[in-house]
């Protein structure tokens, strides 16, 4: 990825979640200028309202330069498909094959628009103003309505046949765990034991309703540990920054939640991997996003400031 981009660009960014959109104009973190809405099931009336408000922006702010969108996915990436730009099999509802690039180009059409998962948008974003500045090889994990990771790998964005889906990897089920899971492809795969929808159906409660005591957090950290062994084993990030809602961990909070995945984490990784970053230093290898739950839209800011030099 290229480290210099265009900074004083006013742009403007989109971050489709499946809970929420979230948009935004400015040039960077510090000025700028957000909403968010609820996504729904009407990809029509959300992708409008979103324009209607970069539009009304654009003319209280000055003209914008290019927009940038994170979306979730699975999103086809490829910009000689047909369906670029498209969500594609998902189990929100109303989003399958839903077109997100083409309503934002209607109503920008002479500004070039960037398009990305919404974790590589994140990820993005806490390059260049967060907690993975300067590190050309790092995961960016989202914990939420579901599970996604973003991977920068010498300092590319990694797409492959598609792009990484790290939420449905397959773990080896913990003892005592009999909870079948909540993904509607894959059962008890990581996304469908560990997302926010995945802890309500296994407790009865949203996430942050759950008390520290209840034995969900004990399943959870385990099997986020063990997925972040998988990924620390196949990638060799040099950092995992792990975003979403679901970080907060309810009752039992966020800085308890981090702690245990480290123990977690470094006791699946059971010392093969020579690293004292895995032993001592592992405070700083898993980490909560710099951004916080901005981390998504300030990086598809940043992806729009890196179209104008790509235009």
């Amino acid at each position: 990825m290229p480290t210099k981009k265009r900074e004083d660009a006013l742009v403007g960014a989109i971050e489709g979640g499946g809970t929420k959109f979230v948009c935004a104009v400015g040039t960077g973190p510090h000025d700028l200028a957000r909403t968010e809405f609820p996504t729904g099931d009407d990809p029509a009336r959300v992708l409008a309202q979103a324009t209607r408000w970069l539009q009304r922006q654009e003319r209280e702010r000055g003209n914008l330069r290019a927009v940038g969108i994170g979306s979730f996915g699975p999103v086809d990436l490829n910009p000689d498909s047909a369906t670029y730009g498209h969500v594609t099999a998902t189990p929100k509802p109303g989003w399958n094959n839903a077109d997100i690039v083409g309503p934002v180009r209607d109503a920008f059409p002479s500004l070039p628009v960037a398009f990305e998962t919404d974790v590589n948008a994140a990820a993005v974003g806490e390059y260049y103003w967060g907690n993975a500045a300067g590190i050309s090889d790092f995961v960016y994990l989202t914990i939420g309505t579901g599970i996604g990771g973003g991977a920068l790998v010498g300092g590319r964005l990694v797409h492959g046949l598609i792009h990484p889906e790290m939420g449905h990897m397959l773990l080896p089920r913990a003892t005592g765990d009999t909870f079948a899971g909540a993904c509607a492809y894959h059962g008890p795969c990581w996304e469908g034991l560990c997302s926010g929808p995945a802890l309500a159906a296994r407790t009865g409660v949203r996430a942050e309703e759950i008390q520290a005591d209840d034995e969900a957090w004990a399943y959870e950290t385990e099997y986020i540990a063990l997925a972040l062994a998988n990924i620390t084993s196949v990638l060799s990030p040099r950092r995992i920054i792990i975003g979403g809602g679901v970080r907060r961990a309810g009752r039992l909070g966020q800085e308890q939640f981090f702690r245990l995945i480290r123990e977690k984490t470094r006791r699946a990784v059971n010392d093969y991997l020579a690293s004292a970053v895995l032993k001592d230093e592992i405070e700083g290898y898993i980490v909560p996003p710099l951004l916080s739950d901005n981390a998504g839209v300030c990086g598809a800011v940043a992806l729009a400031q890196l179209a104008l030099d790509t235009k």
